[in-house]
């Protein structure tokens, strides 16, 4: 799958994203661009958008995406933190139908 990183996310998440295309908002040169005008670019470039921004499904429309949005629940932000999350990423991307948001936080 094509997984963009957000550009809230540690780039070296990419490593625990084995077996998938995985690139980063700031490797597409689309770093600071609102969220609207972002979610636009995605559609038709990626499979799966992974986030931390928790507010996204409540400040944007999204029932108009074709991929698949996963959002981490976590403390901070930091490599040490996300990483034990990313087996559930894993796991729940084969699984995930396009226009899905779902969230993967350490309660999960």
């Amino acid at each position: 799958m094509r997984v963009l990183l957000d550009e809230c996310l540690p780039r070296k998440l990419k490593d625990s994203l084995d077996g998938h295309e995985v690139t980063t908002v700031q490797e597409r040169g689309w770093s600071r661009k609102k969220n609207g005008e972002l979610l636009r670019l995605m559609n038709g470039s990626i499979d799966v958008f992974l986030t931390s921004d928790q507010n996204l499904r409540y400040q944007q429309d999204l029932s108009n995406i074709r991929y698949r949005i996963i959002i981490l629940v976590a403390r901070d932000n930091r490599l040490p933190t996300l990483q034990p999350l990313m087996p559930q990423v894993q796991q729940a991307l084969p699984h995930m139908l396009p226009g899905a948001v779902i969230e993967i936080g350490a309660n999960d």
